[in-house]
């Protein structure tokens, strides 16, 4: 029973540290110029260091605007997938200067992350 219990409270803090938004603070995305980029889907991928968050997205250009950004593949936490949202964002601001998802900051980094690498 001891033994379980050390279990489920490294489980605990392991998560409350990847949660930590101030560490991912200085994860910056920018948006690839698309101009001139041919419409089609993009494949992207990002692995958030020192996390169990990686992600992967078809990004879909369609007259050099995003028209749609698929999130293909997503592991980490389960509230990570809160940062799924994040997408729409992305497609109505056609930027990759928006907020975090609260509570899924890591999550919501990668996303971005995939899709500016998805766009280079």
């Amino acid at each position: 029973m001891k033994k379980k219990f050390l279990i489920v409270l490294f489980v605990i803090v392991l998560f409350c540290i990847s949660c930590s938004t101030s560490r991912f603070d200085d994860i910056q995305a920018f948006l690839p110029d698309l101009s001139g980029k041919a419409d089609g889907i993009y494949r992207g991928e990002y692995n958030l260091s020192g996390t169990p968050v990686r992600v992967a997205v078809d990004v879909t250009v369609a007259n050099q605007r995003i028209v749609a950004v698929d999130i293909t593949r997503h592991t980490g936490s389960p509230i990570g997938r809160r940062a799924f949202s994040i997408t729409e964002r992305i497609i109505e601001n056609q930027s990759l200067n928006v907020d975090a998802v609260s509570g899924a900051t890591g999550s919501s980094k990668a996303i971005l992350k995939a899709v500016e690498d998805a766009l280079q």
